[in-house]
């Protein structure tokens, strides 16, 4: 492959994300590395538009919404090479027939990650001075505390923060940590103690991670080892007024002993995910002043997408080039992987 080679390309999502995250400039910007069919997205291979148009497809730029590429799909796609995704996980999408033919595979997982990582410290410092709880607590009394009289506790000098898995969010989160005065400690069983000081880190065992935190940010992918993770033990042996973060999987948390731990009062929890997605309007956590639920906003949203079209144009001229792609989902790797 040469660096003049155009591959014939696809856009594969649902309509409402082609909108949101390739707007005029990116759909511009791909059209300047690649053939790309005109006023096409397929959210469902088995039209006859979607036949027509994957009989000399050689890329699919894919993301929310793309229906499975299984054996159907790909018999009907002789020519599909590559996948460039334009969100983060492929999990939905990607079947092992994409693996057997050979399909090179690509994800924007490390720009999605970006936001994701943004938030979680931005959540990490806010609770640290206690801003959410004193916000709503100003709110109610229209007064000012004694400043003086603040807690020892509250603030940010100092604190330790416990970071579950070594992730690709994870590892964003520990980078962006690094300029403040916090010491941080992580838990990954797949990460070697000379990897962990390569991070900056200090390696510990999960018990030890919740017990010795002021805070504990979650960042482990929903695999059956998993669910459930973070039970009652582990939500026991937090330190009185703890936070418990989570931006990754609801089913990550045991949601029964977090409920449990919250409502007595004897942690807090900032939570972007929960299991269900959206919990009863009856759930006792949305009544908690010490929880603060958010709608699953921490990644990728609003001009934050043009990050995803970006790495996407990057990496499909990158492949069209004959470079291979910067950012490779590996069949090895996705037990792994979120």
């Amino acid at each position: 492959m040469n660096g003049s080679h155009r591959p014939h390309t696809a856009l594969a999502m649902g309509q409402d994300a082609a909108t949101a995250v390739l707007g005029p400039g990116a759909l511009a910007a791909l059209g300047q590395v690649c053939d790309l069919v005109p006023d096409t997205v397929l959210d469902d291979f088995t039209t006859p538009r979607a036949r027509s148009v994957l009989a000399d497809v050689e890329v699919l730029v894919t993301g929310w919404g793309c229906p499975p590429l299984d054996a159907a799909a790909l018999a009907a796609a002789p020519r599909l090479r590559a996948v460039v995704h334009t969100a983060g996980s492929v999990r939905g999408h990607i079947t092992e027939e994409c693996w057997e033919r050979g399909i090179e595979v690509s994800s924007a997982a490390a720009a999605n990650a970006l936001p994701v990582a943004e938030y979680t410290v931005a959540m990490i410092l806010l609770t640290g001075k206690q801003v959410l709880e004193r916000a709503r607590e100003f709110g109610v009394t229209r007064r000012r505390d004694d400043w003086l009289g603040v807690s020892q506790g509250v603030g940010n000098y100092g604190r330790t923060v416990g970071i579950l898995s070594a992730s690709l969010i994870g590892r964003r989160v520990i980078e962006l940590l690094r300029p403040y005065d916090l010491r941080v400690l992580l838990h990954d069983p797949y990460v070697s103690d000379e990897a962990a000081a390569a991070l900056g880190v200090r390696p510990v065992g999960i018990e030890e991670l919740f017990a010795s935190s002021d805070v504990v940010s979650v960042h482990t992918p929903l695999l059956p080892a998993t669910r459930g993770l973070v039970g009652h033990d582990l939500l026991a042996a937090m330190r009185h007024d703890a936070v418990l973060i989570n931006t990754a999987r609801g089913a990550v948390l045991d949601q029964d002993a977090l409920t449990e731990a919250a409502t007595a009062g004897r942690i807090r929890a900032v939570l972007d995910v929960t299991d269900p997605e959206v919990l009863p309007p009856d759930h006792p956590l949305w009544d908690c002043d010490n929880v603060t639920i958010t709608p699953h906003l921490a990644g990728s949203q609003g001009n934050e997408w043009g990050r995803l079209a970006d790495l996407a144009v990057a990496e499909l001229g990158r492949w069209a080039a004959g470079d291979g792609f910067a950012h490779p989902v590996r069949r090895e790797r996705l037990a792994y992987l979120a």
